[in-house]
């Protein structure tokens, strides 16, 4: 029992340390991709409103 409240009161464990530090990149990085998504939807959203201006600005063709 004594090595069991050593091994809790000793510190973090260095398995638990770098699983954090693992999760934490992995949440930075979906993060980014997130951001990347967002500008291109953003992009895209765009591109398809000058699509449908440029769409009501001509005349019909059996007007």
């Amino acid at each position: 029992m004594a090595k069991a409240l050593f091994g809790h009161v000793g510190g973090p464990d260095p398995r638990m340390v770098q699983e954090m530090r693992r999760l934490q990149k992995r949440v930075r990085d979906l993060e980014d991709e997130i951001g990347r998504l967002q500008a291109h939807n953003d992009q895209l959203s765009a591109a398809v409103a000058d699509v449908a201006v440029s769409a009501t600005d001509r005349e019909p063709a059996l007007a």
